[in-house]
This record gives C-alpha cells, structure tokens and sequence, in this order.
C-alpha cells in the first residue's frame, strides 16, 4: 500500500474529512489533497504532524510492512526501558542476551540433527 493510500485509509478509518486532518495537522488542506492523491510527499515536519493526527507512527506511514522496525509493541517496551536506571536496563539486556543466545543454540542443533536423523528414519 502507497503512502497516500495509508493517508486516506487511516484519515476514513478515524472519520476525519480532509479538512479536519489539515486542522489537525496545521497542514494546508490543499497539501493534504496532494498527498492523498500522491502527487507530494510531506517534509520530515509534516510527517510527524500526519503520524500524531492519525495515531501511528512514520514507519508505519512510510514503509511497507516488511520493510518496518519491530512492531508497535516492541517499540513501546525499548521506549519503557530506555526510561529505567542504567542498572534495571543492564538487567534486561543480559535477559534478552541469554534469551537470544539460547534460541540461536536451539537453532543450531535442530540444523545439525536434521541431516543426521533423516537417514535414520
């Protein structure tokens, strides 16, 4: 889906008209049309004022699916833990640390068992 896709489907899916998402916005109605339509792409500035209007952010805006950072979940738990003490964070990393390291070792041996018992089957 195209940016100005995501523009007018967020702005119905909230029942905003067109000039109330410029008033939102503090963005000329004509520019909103623009970007609707696809024929401008919004500044750095007027990306924020559309992403806080609608209630979402600019990767989701910008970027396909596949194409955007962890998920609106994930973001907010780094955001929450970028907040705690230096200590409480060092906490978390070790945590998601072992957590990690022990997913890519479970990887591992399924990868090298695999070969190995399919013949014995």
């Amino acid at each position: 889906m195209s940016f100005s896709q995501r523009i007018v489907e967020l702005r119905k899916k909230l029942g905003m008209t067109q000039q109330a998402l410029s008033a939102a916005t503090e963005i000329h109605v004509q520019q909103i049309k623009r970007y609707e339509a696809g024929s401008s792409l919004p500044t750095a500035d007027a990306l924020k004022k559309l992403a806080i209007a609608l209630h979402v952010t600019s990767d989701f805006l910008l970027f396909e699916t596949d194409e955007r950072g962890p998920d609106d979940r994930l973001r907010y738990q780094f955001e929450a833990i970028s907040r705690m003490p230096m200590e409480e964070q060092e906490l978390v990393r070790g945590l998601l640390d072992a957590v990690i390291v022990k997913h890519q070792v479970a990887g591992a041996i399924a990868r090298a068992a695999g070969p190995a018992t399919k013949g014995k089957e």
